[in-house]
Formats: structure tokens, C-alpha cells, sequence
């Protein structure tokens, strides 16, 4: 809560100032945010729904615990313009959702999470993900949702049978 505190300062202060120039300036080169204070139940979309309202998002990073598949409370979204950012950082910095203050900052060198190689290794991207579908986890079963493509899915009803799905993007 005091970071919080600190950044609505720090933009008070600069409004009071005059300045020309933004502490934001600092973080021109980023299009990522960095958002903390997340109820653990809220999914990848929940969190697009929030913060599209400033600008298209373009990649979502919610880390999840490997048990029980819920996110961790914080994560990282790009948006596809840097000045949404800002919109982000200003705007919903220090906002309730489900009884939960937000943080929401600027991040300044994110790196892309590895991805498992052919043999089961973890390794770098080769390149930057531009994905803002979420990678979905049932069970042991890691599915990256594709807009366009179909994509088969293994989905569990309630009896615990196996059913394949197709989902279309």
C-alpha cells in the first residue's frame, strides 16, 4: 500500500510542478506493466477485461502456482502502445477489485518467461511474445490458445471422463 501511496505522490507532485518533462519518460522505452494486489481467483481474462479499457493489450504473463493452478496475485501485461501504459499506471494504480488494492507500475526490462524445448528443457524465447491468449492448465496438460487456429483440448466433465473438444479462435 505505501508504493501506491508513493507513485499517486509522485504524479500529485509533478501536477503541482509543472514539469515539462514525466517520471514516466523514464520507462518510454516499455510497453509492460507490472500489476500487483490480484485476487488469486481472477483469470487471464478478467485481468484483459480490467486493463483494456486503457489501450490493447498484447501479452499477459499471470504466474500460477503449479498445485493448484491459481495465479499468484501479480503479473505482467504488455500493451501493443507504450502511452497506454501511462493511461494504466495513473489510472488504475492503487484501485479495488474484489477487496484487493491494485499496483500497477511501469516495468522497465521485462524478460519473456522460457518456454519448454522438444526434449522437455527449459529455454529462451526466440522471439518476443506477442500473445495475449493465455496458456491454459488442466491437469498436466499445457495448451497455448492460438486466434487462428483450431485447436483441440482435452476437457473433464464432472464424471472425470475424457472428452476432446475443438475450440475455435
Amino acid at each position: 500500500m505505501n508504493i501506491v501511496r508513493e507513485i499517486n505522490k509522485i504524479n500529485e507532485r509533478e501536477l503541482e510542478l509543472g514539469a515539462t518533462g514525466s517520471w514516466h519518460d523514464d520507462y518510454k522505452d516499455s510497453a509492460y506493466v507490472f500489476v500487483g494486489g490480484l485476487h488469486p481467483d481472477l483469470t487471464e481474462g478478467d485481468v484483459i477485461t480490467i486493463f483494456s479499457q486503457y489501450g490493447e493489450v498484447m501479452d499477459i504473463n499471470l504466474p500460477r502456482d503449479k498445485i493448484t493452478g491459481k495465479t499468484k496475485g501479480f503479473g505482467f501485461l504488455m500493451y501493443e502502445d507504450q502511452r497506454s501504459t501511462i493511461l494504466a499506471v495513473d489510472n488504475l494504480n492503487g484501485a479495488k477489485v474484489l477487496e484487493r488494492t491494485l499496483r500497477v507500475d511501469h516495468v522497465r526490462n521485462y524478460k519473456q518467461p522460457k518456454v519448454k524445448g522438444e526434449e522437455g528443457e527449459w529455454q529462451e524465447r526466440e522471439e518476443q511474445s506477442l500473445n495475449a491468449k493465455p496458456e491454459i492448465i488442466m491437469g498436466s496438460f499445457h495448451i497455448v490458445l492460438q486466434r487462428s487456429h483450431a485447436l483441440t483440448v482435452f476437457i473433464r466433465s464432472v464424471r472425470g471422463e475424457c472428452r476432446v473438444g475443438i475450440i475455435r479462435g
